[in-house]
């Protein structure tokens, strides 16, 4: 057997790199893409086929908790998210963070099960009067909310 030339080897190299690198990048953007959540409103889960819904995996539902749907069964919460054009039911089974509640902003993970119910696993509440998600204050000013809070402005002088 012959030896490999320099430029020889530096091409099964530069191949082997190329390689390496592609498995590498496809093993990233796999696992990436099975952790990802998605954030999508009311609108979209009621209107639209979303593929998180047909295949049961979990995405990020956020709006407005609406008024009057609140109700509470032992440690289970149940009420409807809305983007002021439609609204989704909502149950979730754990610890309510402190500033929850109705006509405020939330955004929960979790998966839609077999009969529509949103199942949440994580609530995460508007935390001061300030704050809200940004996609939640899109999708309210897309729907003419006048509770879309405008993004804070930067403290910082140019």
């Amino acid at each position: 057997m012959k030896p490999l030339s320099k430029k020889q080897a530096r091409l099964y190299g530069l191949l082997l790199f190329l390689a390496g690198l592609a498995t590498a990048t496809t093993l990233v953007l796999n696992a990436l893409g099975s952790n990802i959540s998605y954030f999508r409103t009311p609108t979209e889960v009621v209107t639209g086929v979303i593929p998180e819904k047909q295949n049961g995996r979990g995405f990020r539902l956020g709006g407005l908790v609406e008024k009057g749907s609140l109700s509470h069964e032992g440690t289970r919460i149940r009420f409807r998210v809305t983007d002021m054009k439609n609204s989704l039911m909502v149950t979730y089974d754990g610890t309510v963070p402190d500033l929850f509640r109705e006509g405020q902003g939330v955004v929960a993970e979790g998966r839609i099960n077999a009969s529509g119910v949103f199942e949440a696993t994580q609530l995460l509440a508007k935390h001061d009067e300030k704050y809200q998600p940004p996609e939640v204050t899109k999708a309210l000013r897309d729907a003419g909310h006048p509770d879309a809070v405008a993004p804070a402005e930067s403290t910082t002088k140019p």
